[in-house]
């Protein structure tokens, strides 16, 4: 069961990644950011709301949540901090490269929380799971290769490439915190407080950072709603354009993570299947990469794609 419900999560994953790329395209992140964290809160704000006024609404099943003690939120808001950090890089990264080189560095987040297992929770390596590893980390060499021959990008010295990589060490950490909270909490618990923290924390830096600059922005006479070609975007300065794929957005994430955190509750499920069953989310985000945007080079792309997808079947083998 906690299987299958790995493979929803992989799916809606995908589609995650499509529905951000839409959004940023020619949008600020922190608007988008804060809309889609807003519109995430609005799936569990019923059961905050019941746990909060003592409604019984849902007695008797799983959505029924406590208030939790004080370290439990305070944990769970340092979850908030985690995820949104990883999301705020994972944004402008996405925003400034191409989808298809996004996802294949975003699918060797699994390699990163089986280190973080040995390194956090004295986990030990098999030789397939270290085949998985090396094959994973020459991919994104092979990736580099072909981004900077094909398309000029060069990942020593490309913000964008950074930023999807430290979203990704972050993502990692991330499941890593999952999987002590989930130790002593229920995953709807996990799930209700921290959209709440999401969606304050967002609301905070819409308010108070990111709208005081984008009105000097505006009055200074720098935003514009359309960017030249090849300009860099100056977030601040954009104004939002509404798209409906940023409520997709919300719809897609809170139900992968729904799956996910459920399946982690099952006995016998493991962290480091989950997470590579997961990354398998690159093929769908591949796939609309070359349906939906129309991207270029994807022929090379596919065999770093395809070295990714086998490290992550050697992942996968060597955790079974």
């Amino acid at each position: 069961m906690w299987v299958f419900l790995g493979l929803i999560s992989m799916t809606f994953l995908g589609f995650y990644d499509v529905a951000k790329k839409s959004s940023l395209k020619g949008n600020p992140v922190i608007p988008v950011l804060t809309i889609s964290t807003a519109v995430s809160l609005l799936f569990f704000l019923p059961f905050i709301i019941n746990c909060l006024g003592g409604f019984g609404w849902f007695e008797g099943t799983m959505f029924e949540i406590s208030r939790g003690t004080p370290r439990e939120q305070l944990l769970l808001l340092l979850k908030a901090m985690l995820v949104l950090s990883s999301w705020t890089l994972g944004y402008y990264g996405l925003r400034s490269v191409p989808l298809s080189i996004y996802g294949p560095i975003n699918a060797t987040r699994p390699v990163f929380v089986l280190l973080g297992a040995i390194l956090i929770f004295g986990e030990r390596l098999n030789l397939l799971q270290w085949t998985g590893v090396l094959l994973s980390l020459g991919s994104l060499y092979m990736l580099s290769l072909t981004s900077r021959r094909n398309e000029g990008i060069d990942f020593k010295h490309n913000r964008g490439i950074w930023c999807c990589a430290a979203a990704t060490l972050l993502g990692a950490a991330s499941a890593l915190y999952d999987k002590y909270l989930l130790r002593e909490m229920d995953s709807v618990f996990v799930q209700s407080w921290f959209n709440f923290y999401n969606a304050i924390l967002m609301a905070a830096v819409m308010l108070l950072v990111w709208l005081p600059q984008h009105r000097r922005e505006v009055k200074a006479g720098k935003g514009s709603a359309v960017q030249p070609a090849g300009a860099k975007a100056d977030d601040s300065a954009m104004p939002l354009k509404w798209k409906w794929s940023i409520p997709l957005i919300s719809v897609c994430v809170s139900i992968a993570d729904f799956a996910y955190m459920y399946a982690l509750t099952f006995d016998g499920s493991m962290i480091s299947v989950l997470s590579t069953i997961r990354r398998g989310s690159v093929i769908i985000s591949f796939l609309c990469a070359a349906i939906l945007f129309k991207e270029k080079n994807l022929k090379a792309k596919a065999v770093d794609l395809a070295v990714v997808l086998l490290g992550m079947v050697f992942l996968l083998l060597g955790s079974l």
